[in-house]
């Protein structure tokens, strides 16, 4: 069954029997899989990443997938700021940055801490008042050089870009993160401990580390890890495990999995007319099922 259900709370979420299509395939390789889906409203379509082939992809429901960009810092996670700018997490880049509206201008939000480079930003977000958050774990393999960072971090950027502040650094491989609507706890996930963290947030933006807790284990006997990782406007929380995309309640309980047949779910947007249309990337493919509660939208091109 494509819809596993482990709690009657799941048909509140989706259709037992929702239909998970293909959207497209044949992306990724060795060296990075499909990833950092985002919607576009205003464009009613939707971009992601296919960092093996350093490319940017667009699929929107009449043209299917094409070649949006090329040349791309082989970028991971996408989202955009306050403005509808794009922000993008690059691996070959070690940074994030930030495209103009027109696509000729590239701003780096953060490259460097403490004097010495990122490793390989992985996924970005942004809150409402602008502030930028995004994690960087390790680079494998490791390059060994003066200018690497010790530590695998989760970091958040002031709206001014001014300031960039060390969250948290003792995780393992950080890789997903969201906010709670009310963007009282932000939600990150080890895809090596097989596990999503929330803390706190505070007035100031930063985390209160003493609110530090293991919100959910995803690890199971079938293939995928914690990656990726969105919530929807009711707080439930959607993010790859073991078997597929699972959704959990605001609470960490699991009440289902979307088992969509291939080897790891990668990243995930909500999106469509309605932001219920929950796209999700694979190692290979992009694919999506239809949910029935919005997910957070996010800012449009204004």
């Amino acid at each position: 069954m494509p819809i596993e259900q482990m709690a009657p709370e799941l048909e509140q979420i989706i259709d037992l029997d929702a239909e998970i299509r293909e959207l497209g395939s044949g992306y990724g390789g060795a060296n990075g899989p499909a990833e950092g889906p985002l919607w576009l409203h205003e464009g009613n379509y939707l971009l992601f990443s296919d960092i093996h082939n350093d490319r940017r992809m667009k699929w929107s429901e009449g043209e299917g997938v094409t070649v949006f960009t090329e040349g791309t810092n082989r970028a991971n996670g996408l989202t955009r700021d306050l403005q509808g700018r794009l922000l993008s997490a690059e691996h070959d880049g070690r940074r994030v940055a930030r495209l103009s509206r027109d696509g000729d201008r590239t701003t780096v939000i953060a490259n460097s801490f403490q004097g010495r480079q990122l490793n390989r930003p992985n996924d970005v977000i942004v809150k409402s008042d602008g502030s930028i958050y995004f994690t960087d774990p390790w680079t494998f393999p490791r390059v060994a050089n003066q200018w690497e960072q010790t530590i695998s971090g989760v970091y958040r950027v002031s709206p001014d870009l001014g300031t960039m502040t060390l969250l948290v650094g003792d995780f393992t491989l950080p890789n997903g993160l969201a906010f709670s609507p009310d963007e009282s706890v932000i939600y990150v996930n080890d895809s090596r401990r097989g596990h999503i963290r929330a803390f706190d947030v505070l007035p100031t933006g930063g985390i209160a580390l003493s609110s530090d807790r293991v919100f959910a284990d995803l690890r199971g006997d079938r293939p995928g890890v914690p990656d990726g990782m969105k919530v929807d406007v009711e707080g439930n929380v959607y993010c790859g495990g073991s078997g597929g995309l699972w959704i959990l309640d605001s609470t960490g309980k699991h009440l289902g999995t979307v088992v969509h047949g291939q080897e790891a779910t990668t990243n995930l947007c909500m999106g469509g007319d309605d932001w219920k249309t929950l796209f999700f990337t694979t190692r290979g493919t992009l694919g999506s099922v239809q949910i029935k509660i919005a997910g957070i939208p996010v800012p449009t091109d204004r």
